[in-house]
């Protein structure tokens, strides 16, 4: 013996509420929006142009570029300019050189690039360390991945920084944050 529920009639109170009919804009909010819309026209504008006027009196480059040239050049400001044009990987390793352990010196000489380690703006540092091993994760280099991102670690600072430490072949092989 089943027993049924009687099924009431579609009264008022009864089910899902009517929907409301969509709201009208008024012609306030239509006209600021196309006024909005205007403005931000000019403001591009204004940005593509530079803000330049056209009746400007300088056309040459000539002069500016003699005038830069003139200038004397110091020898020390060029060495220092030289010593920050480094390949970042050869700066990481001059750095394990000096101050890591004698394995980690060991897996940093596997290490072939380094991007974002000089970048660092200490909200999302993402420093990319590429090295000459295989296998991956789970492969037999697992244990040098995890020196150089140490190895890392103690060479740069960031409030929140994270190392990623990669194979040959673009497969993870250890993180770190610094």
């Amino acid at each position: 013996m089943s027993q049924q529920h009687p099924q009431h009639p579609r009264q008022p109170g009864y089910g899902a509420p009517a929907p409301q009919p969509p709201k009208k804009r008024s012609a306030g909010k239509i006209t600021g929006l196309g006024c909005a819309g205007i403005i931000a026209l000019f403001v591009i504008a204004g940005v593509a142009t530079g803000g330049k006027s056209a009746d400007s009196d300088d056309t040459s480059s000539k002069d500016k570029a003699v005038a830069a040239d003139s200038k004397p050049k110091d020898d020390r400001a060029e060495k220092a300019e030289r010593a920050d044009e480094k390949p970042e990987a050869e700066q990481f390793r001059t750095c394990v050189a000096k101050n890591g352990t004698d394995t980690e010196k060991a897996a940093v000489k596997h290490v072939t690039k380094v991007t974002g380690a000089d970048k660092r703006n200490d909200i999302l540092d993402a420093a990319e360390v590429f090295t000459d091993f295989t296998g991956g994760l789970m492969g037999p280099h697992q244990g040098e991945g995890k020196l150089i991102a140490s190895a890392f670690t103690s060479c740069y600072e960031s409030k929140n920084g994270l190392v990623t430490v990669y194979d040959k072949d673009g497969e993870l092989l250890a993180n770190a944050n610094y």
